[in-house]
């Protein structure tokens, strides 16, 4: 806003990476985008921060002790996610060509909690035949339904074994192969990652698509399917910002709005800031931004736990995604582990950071609600625990032109996060998300 007034086509406000991924997008498409934060770093409720900024967020006054190591080699993401490595952020980051700014590591493993241990994630027929989840007659029940999974074909009724997964709901289909209701957990939960048992009477092609990406995830590098930002997570909104920028997308730090002003109909025309007031049509935040339009649908809350060790059970992967189901802990959610170490550039050598996120369902001190995931990491060296609200706008943001994006849940994976995304593009441009691979200059 280098002139009092000025006009956008859009104004977003917050750099979390849902608020970034849009500002990215609409500036590929050609719109002016102004984009503001009244924080003074990248990614808002997803940053990455060091060892000062940790211990000033949760410990305000008390100086990280020595034996840590030195601020700048700690990047800790206040909300870790992984991604599929063919899954829908590494498409936006692709179709964008924001990797050109960022470098990834491959995540050691994917596990799952279930009778009491860890066990890695089965991603294969091969690996079916030999994972300790399952006995050897389940084995082979399980190693006939990946065969299909990856067979099917709507065209070709020979692949489908009776089941047509279109109008077939989950249920039926694991009960068309006869798998236990263990084994079911893992796919569901492990692999298809969903967060709650809703998807076994919903037509089975989500999941069949999803278990599909999960294995084909696996195959792109091996060993697991998820990778993640060397630095960490801290990057990836400055990398849509950079992308923003060379096409001429405008952002100030330290900016906060002072008020949203609308037209006589209700519209939004635009925001004012203490630097005077930037016009647009449309709006884009996050829900910090906007209180009166959103409502809270529950609680996350998050472990950061630092390590001296990798987790136990892991195979001394020096990086895992753990899954505790819902039902091994006698749960509503899934408890999610995610762990990264110095590896992955986020902290000292020998050191370990791992993340026990879910959702709360209780009165009981919020630790307790991580209790089973906090168990399963060994000695804790130190811990910060913090509960944020889950929040959903309140409308599509049709009548006033304001989009409100949901709050990031407690899963360890992007996959909810580009949900929000495609969402809200629909709601903003009235069309679907189209990922379409535009030329870019040299920023």
């Amino acid at each position: 806003m280098e002139k009092k007034d000025e006009d956008y086509d859009v104004i977003v406000l917050g750099t979390g990476l849902t608020e970034c991924i849009l500002s990215g997008l609409l500036s590929v498409e050609g719109k002016k985008v102004l984009h503001l934060d009244r924080n003074s770093y990248y990614g808002g409720e997803s940053a990455s921060l060091n060892l000062t900024q940790l211990f000033n967020k949760f410990r305000p006054g008390q100086e990280p002790p020595a034996s840590l190591g030195r601020d700048r080699d700690w990047n800790v993401d206040l909300i870790p996610k992984f991604m599929m490595a063919n899954g829908e952020i590494v498409k936006f980051l692709t179709h964008t060509d924001v990797t050109r700014y960022l470098d990834f590591k491959q995540i050691s493993g994917s596990f799952v909690y279930s009778g009491q241990r860890v066990s890695k994630v089965p991603a294969n027929e091969i690996e079916a035949l030999s994972s300790p989840l399952m006995g050897i007659f389940e084995k082979r029940r399980m190693k006939k339904f990946l065969e299909w999974v990856q067979r099917y074909s709507d065209a070709d009724p020979s692949t489908q074994n009776g089941v047509n997964i279109s109008t077939a709901t989950m249920a039926e289909a694991f009960k068309a192969f006869g798998l236990s209701e263990s084994t079911q957990e893992f796919i569901g939960h492990a692999m298809a990652l969903h967060l709650d048992d809703s998807y076994l009477q919903q037509p089975a092609r989500d999941t069949v698509e999803k278990v599909r990406l999960y294995a084909a995830s696996v195959l792109r590098y091996g060993k697991s399917p998820y990778i993640y930002p060397m630095y960490g997570l801290g990057d990836l909104p400055q990398a849509f910002a950079r992308l923003s920028a060379v096409y001429g997308g405008t952002y100030m730090l330290n900016t906060d709005v002072e008020e949203f002003i609308y037209d006589d109909q209700g519209k939004i025309t635009g925001v004012k800031t203490a630097e005077g007031v930037a016009r647009a049509k449309q709006v884009i935040c996050d829900p910090s931004y906007a209180p009166q339009k959103v409502k809270k649908v529950g609680s996350v809350v998050r472990a950061i736990c630092l390590l001296n060790h990798p987790i136990p059970n892991t195979n001394n992967g020096d990086s895992a995604q753990i899954v505790i189901p819902q039902n091994q802990i006698g749960r509503k959610h899934d408890v999610y582990v995610a762990s990264v170490s110095s590896e992955h550039m986020v902290c000292p050598k020998d050191h370990y950071l791992a993340i026990v996120s879910t959702i709360v369902e209780t009165d009981k001190p919020a630790e307790m609600e991580i209790h089973e995931g906090l168990k399963l990491l060994g000695p804790i060296v130190d811990k910060f625990v913090s509960v944020s609200p889950l929040e959903a706008p309140l409308e599509s943001g049709a009548n006033d032109q304001v989009f409100v994006s949901r709050s990031y849940d407690a899963t360890s994976h992007f996959e909810t996060v580009c949900e929000d995304v495609h969402d809200l593009w629909l709601r903003i441009t009235g069309e679907p998300l189209v990922l379409k691979k535009k030329e870019t200059e040299q920023a």
